[in-house]
């Protein structure tokens, strides 16, 4: 990727160094640019005039794409399993095709729920864009100039060029008069660089030029800033720099919190997969003699420690979620980053536009002492509104203040003159406009000027001080530079405002005029905080999320910010200090640094992997290109709906409003939405662990298989079916305070702490159902009964556990879906209650129907339901209470 975008800057310095003559012949155009015919022709050739970041696949890639998981790799896994056994290994015509086909619907589900919702997401995403519509001026040879849609420029197209322009491709500059460019996106300066129409002699011969020594070119994705120019588009769309640039952001992400997280649970599944087949298959051959008949027995067993619906509930409650924050002006575009958003527990951010307002305001206008002072201001207003290069936030901010303090464009006019301005510069960091001013016949003629304040005072020689003009002394600059270095602690941005009144009566003026000026006092601006901000940052704190800024501005004015609104400032660290350091020294200082400041892109980017080393899930929220590559490094990438469009493409997560409330909204949602998954794999994992050690048990001792597959295959799709409202269930407020990741250690516990508890009660249920049940019902044990009798009974005993397993397997999901007292501290979600209540009913009922015989099931007899089936569930789910207060203690926490 390197290479590609070296060879592109080597073609553009080819250009660079280039008559203009030789261009055109080059590019096939002239002066007046080329007609629209061959416009149209170019088009063709050459493409849209776009950068098509990561070409979208096909939504049939995209289909298959959602089907990728390794939990329904494992589900695949087993429905292969159950092909070989029920039905190529099955008798002739005693195929049974129906856990395959369950299977199939359940990955089907899961994987077109996913695609859909992504789908959509994208195709959100998309319109936003295309709302957006940025056009360019052109000059055709047969049309004039017309202003076209940017992706219609051609190479050879003839650029105009002006304050607030995007540059529409890669150009070489023809003219210019105070040309200055804005190159951040590209190259990290903070400061805009001014493009002339020739490359110094010296830069011509050099061999090997960077993209910041192209004073002649300009770069697609660049914006003018000030001045006018007029240039040729050599390169458009992907040939461009940016187009390289976009290139080398493209490939293979790093695995988030959330794929780490599911990869180790799909382990731990397969695990325990490998673990329970051979017991069972070993156990099963030398109980019952028949080695085929326990593979395939060992197989079902297999089936059944894993949660099926598991891809299809995971889905399900990301893309709940993602509707959800779709009703908080947030669109998600991938879902995964639902999850990760609430395992976030660092958040790197800038603070412009997102603790600030991004709106600079005048604050305060004072002499050199500091106090208050009109005829600062005044002077300050006239030179904005005179001024006709692009007026800045700060010329802005200073109309808006004056109008309110009664100053009237109209009466100015009436008395001032313009007669000249020299245009402001990042050299000279200040501009001058000269006026003239008529009062009582009289004609005087003035030259004010603003700028930095080491800037104008250079010029000045003189100053205002206590109501007189004195010479500027070195004593009265210190001490002028100790208020103005006051109030940048104070977090406020200062301008000097400086005048003169012996101005020659010439027409024209420039820079040389700039001198012996009068210092007359400052400007104080302030980007103020958003009144939100201080709750959002308590808010992210209380859920456990740390804000680390990621400024390339000043140290000490994001100090400044960061106090305002509430951030602890623990350390600063500047982008210069951070390139002295190793990645292993970084590390140590990284968790107690909350500002680092004058950072370059690569710097960012470099910060996050370094916290993602620590352990630390990273959440990022950028906007420009430079963005990008950090955004790739976090965990989750947030980008606003105004961001450039490669960052926008590099995001999980657009944000329709700049606003740390609709982060914490997500964060919240993102544990919302892993407590609903994680509480699902671990009740079903466990229930089904403890199932399938009963299974075990009742495999070594029981004449007769204690449920037929049809019946575990009816049992796993009623409580499975129910579990579907799990996306739906409410989870208490204390879970979702602080962040929460994937421990598929705590998951193995808690199999290993709940599961086996089950089974007590299971072997519970099978002595009084083989001891007391079947006698009671049939006249004899089980052994005294004749092969018909003995069918019976096995079908009574089926049945019983059928029903037992089914109602403390529900009733336990109550119990451990959350730390309280179930129902009195907290109660379900409606959704999961009616639809647990549903299935607890239907399934207690199917044995006394039609339904239930074709099942292999038989009434129970009511007695059944008093001394074993409530005894059974009052015993699990206090031993299940006393379990949980035990786990609790030693691991804080269920899941």
């Amino acid at each position: 990727m390197k290479k590609n975008r070296s060879k592109g800057i080597e073609k553009l310095a080819e250009f660079a160094k280039k008559d203009i003559a030789e261009v055109l012949t080059i590019l096939e155009s002239s002066i007046d640019g080329i007609t629209n015919q061959e416009a149209k022709r170019r088009l063709e050739i050459f493409g849209a005039n776009e950068i098509v970041h990561e070409k979208p696949p096909p939504w049939y890639v995209e289909l298959l794409k959602a089907f990728v998981n390794p939990f329904i790799g494992i589900l695949i896994f087993l429905a292969v399993a159950s092909y070989i056994t029920d039905v190529l290994f099955a008798p002739p015509g005693e195929g049974d095709w129906s856990t395959i086909i369950i299977i199939c619907i359940m990955v089907g589900v899961s994987g077109v729920l996913r695609f859909v919702q992504e789908y959509k997401s994208k195709t959100e995403a998309q319109k936003l864009k295309a709302m957006i519509r940025t056009t360019a001026l052109v000059r055709r040879k047969d049309v004039g100039t017309i202003e076209i849609n940017i992706d219609e420029v051609v190479p050879g197209d003839i650029v105009y060029l002006s304050a607030g322009d995007l540059v529409p491709g890669d150009l070489r500059i023809i003219r210019s008069k105070d040309l200055f460019v804005n190159q951040a996106v590209l190259t990290g300066e903070s400061e805009p660089v001014e493009k002339y129409a020739e490359l110094p002699e010296d830069k011509k011969l050099s061999k090997r030029l960077s993209l910041t020594d192209l004073e002649n070119m300009c770069f697609m994705g660049t914006s003018v800033v000030s001045g006018s120019g007029v240039g040729i588009v050599v390169a458009t769309g992907e040939n461009t720099y940016l187009g390289s640039v976009a290139e080398s952001l493209m490939g293979q992400r790093a695995l988030t919190s959330f794929e780490k997280g599911i990869n180790e649970v799909s382990k731990l599944l397969i695990k325990f997969i490998a673990l329970v087949f051979p017991i069972v298959f070993v156990i099963n051959g030398l109980t019952k003699g028949n080695w085929f008949d326990a593979l395939l027995f060992a197989l079902a067993v297999a089936v059944g420690i894993t949660p099926e619906m598991l891809p299809m509930i995971v889905t399900a409650n990301l893309a709940r979620g993602a509707v959800a924050m779709a009703r908080r002006k947030t669109i998600v575009k991938r879902l995964d980053s639902i999850q990760n958003f609430g395992a976030m527990d660092v958040l790197c951010t800038d603070k412009t536009g997102t603790l600030t307002l991004n709106k600079v305001i005048l604050v305060k206008h004072m002499d050199v002492h500091g106090n208050e002072d009109e005829r600062v201001l005044r002077h300050a207003f006239l030179n904005s509104y005179y001024q006709t290069g692009l007026r800045n936030l700060l010329d802005i901010a200073i109309l808006e203040y004056g109008k309110e303090r009664g100053m009237d464009e109209s009466i100015l006019e009436r008395v001032y003159r313009k007669v000249d301005e020299i245009p402001f510069d990042f050299t000279r960091r200040r501009m001058s406009v000269v006026l003239e001013s008529g009062v009582a016949g009289s004609k005087k003629r003035q030259l004010i000027t603003k700028g930095a304040v080491e800037e104008v005072v250079s010029v000045c020689s003189f100053v205002e001080y206590r109501g007189r003009v004195i010479p500027l002394t070195e004593e009265i600059k210190a001490e002028v530079f100790r208020m103005v270095e006051k109030l940048n602690e104070d977090g406020m941005r200062v301008l000097a405002v400086a005048q003169k009144n012996d101005v020659s009566p010439e027409g024209v003026f420039g820079v040389k005029d700039e001198n012996h000026m009068v210092l007359m006092g400052f400007l104080a601006f302030l980007d103020p905080p958003k009144e939100t901000a201080p709750y959002a940052i308590h808010a992210l704190k209380t859920h456990g999320v740390e804000i680390k800024i990621l400024t390339g501005d000043n140290p000490v004015v994001t100090k400044k910010i960061c106090k305002e609104v509430g951030i602890e400032v623990k350390g600063v660290l500047l982008g210069e200090q951070i390139d002295s350091m190793t990645d292993e020294e970084l590390m140590v200082v990284v968790d107690s640094t909350t500002i680092f400041a004058k950072l370059a892109p690569t710097q960012k980017a470099r910060i996050i992997k370094v916290l993602r080393r620590k352990g630390h899930v990273v959440g990022f929220l950028g906007d420009g290109i430079n963005d990008a590559p950090a955004m790739r490094e976090a965990d989750v990438a947030i980008s606003v709906d105004n961001a450039v469009d490669i960052a926008k493409e590099s995001a999980d997560i657009i944000l329709l409003e700049k606003n740390l409330m609709v982060l914490k909204d997500g964060v919240v949602e993102g544990r919302k939405t892993f407590a609903n998954i994680v509480k699902y794999i671990a009740i079903t994992a466990s229930s089904n662990f403890g199932n399938v050690f009963s299974v075990l048990i009742a495999s070594a001792f029981l004449p007769f298989l204690p449920m037929t597959p049809l019946q575990l295959l009816f049992l796993n799709l009623t409580y499975d079916l129910s579990m579907t409202s799990m996306p739906f269930d409410r989870v208490d407020r204390d879970y979702v305070e602080k962040p929460k990741k994937w421990n598929a250690e705590k998951i193995k516990h808690f199999m290993l702490w709940f599961g086996p508890a089950s089974s007590i009660f299971d072997i519970f249920t099978y002595l009084m159902l083989f001891f007391l049940v079947g006698p009671a019902v049939l006249g004899g044990s089980y052994y005294s009964l004749p092969a018909e009798l003995k069918t019976q009974f096995a079908s009574l005993f089926q049945t019983g556990w059928f029903v037992e397993s089914l109602w403390t397997q529900t009733m336990v999901v109550y119990m451990l879906r959350t730390k309280r007292i179930p129902f009195l501290g907290s109660f379900p979600g409606l959704p999961l209650f009616f639809l647990t209540m549903t299935a607890l009913l239907v399934d207690t009922f199917v044995p006394f129907t039609v339904f239930g015989e074709k099942l292999g099931m038989r009434a129970l007899p009511p007695f059944y339901f008093l001394l074993i089936l409530v005894p059974a569930i009052v015993g699990y789910l206090t031993l299940a209470h006393f379990l949980k207060g035990k786990f609790l203690k030693r691991y804080g926490d269920l899941f």
